[in-house]
């Protein structure tokens, strides 16, 4: 592939939300990260783009300040996917919240799946950092549940907050574990149907020593979107009975406890 079709490609991935992160441009352009990694210091040293963390984001016009930010992400909004599956999803949040130690500190990222986990944590004690406002008021009837919230823009298709162009907005609080959801699930890994958020699940992923990922079975159907993470860095998934004896396979032989809900 030609330097010219590799620039294209890597300005279109950011040109749809504003930032592309690194592991999306090794999933969707076959060149090695070396290369990936010479095109975008070229393209930063252009002007065109800026690098970050995790990735690279479009450059600020000077005149205005502005970077075009992102108030809608890719996929299912979250009111029309609340209702999918949902015994299977509610079953999911019950073994899921049976994960959690009396008095530690858990991240749950947003999702419909994760929501479920909350009815069930009330007589846990934990401290909770999640970017999911559902989530926040499905926490706050529980008056022994501390609840931290990151800094960022309100996206109202999923009602979480995020951080523009992969900035780090989580607050300084020791959440070793978390609990997260995902778009699909593969060979390839983990996957959102949007950058920016595969992007903010990274930044979970890397500062946790325990995730858990929650999916129901409908999720390993013909899986594609942005690479979060690989299998083998999930400690734990949790999902219904409808998952295939492949993808039960795929799931173990990656390393990963299994858990049917």
């Amino acid at each position: 592939m030609h330097v010219e079709e590799r620039d294209s490609l890597i300005l279109n991935l950011i040109g749809k939300t504003g930032f592309v992160s690194f592991k999306s441009l090794e999933a969707s352009i076959p060149a090695s990260p070396a290369t990936l990694r010479r095109d975008l210091d070229r393209l930063e040293a252009k002007g065109v783009i800026q690098r970050v963390r995790g990735g690279a984001r479009l450059v600020e016009d000077e005149a205005t300040g502005e970077r075009g930010d992102v108030q809608s992400l890719a996929g299912v909004p979250f009111h029309e996917n609340i209702d999918r599956n949902r015994a299977q999803k509610e079953a999911i949040g019950r073994a899921a919240a049976t994960l959690c130690k009396p008095g530690e500190s858990i991240i749950i990222d947003g999702g419909s799946t994760t929501l479920q986990m909350c009815n069930h944590l009330a007589d846990l004690h934990l401290q909770v950092l999640t970017n999911s406002l559902h989530v926040v008021s499905a926490l706050l009837p529980q008056p022994g549940t501390r609840i931290a919230v990151p800094g960022g823009s309100v996206f109202r298709e999923q009602n979480i907050i995020l951080g523009i162009g992969g900035e780090e907005c989580m607050p300084r609080v020791y959440a070793p574990r978390l609990f997260m959801g995902a778009a699909f699930v593969g060979a390839q890994g983990v996957m959102q149907a949007d950058v920016v958020l595969a992007a903010a699940e990274r930044q979970m992923i890397d500062r946790a020593e325990w995730v858990a990922l929650l999916v129901d079975s409908s999720k390993f159907a013909a899986p594609s979107g942005s690479v979060v993470c690989g299998l083998d860095e999930l400690d734990v998934v949790v999902t219904d009975a409808g998952i295939s004896d492949i993808h039960a396979r795929m799931i173990e032989q990656a390393g990963v406890e299994l858990i049917i809900a």
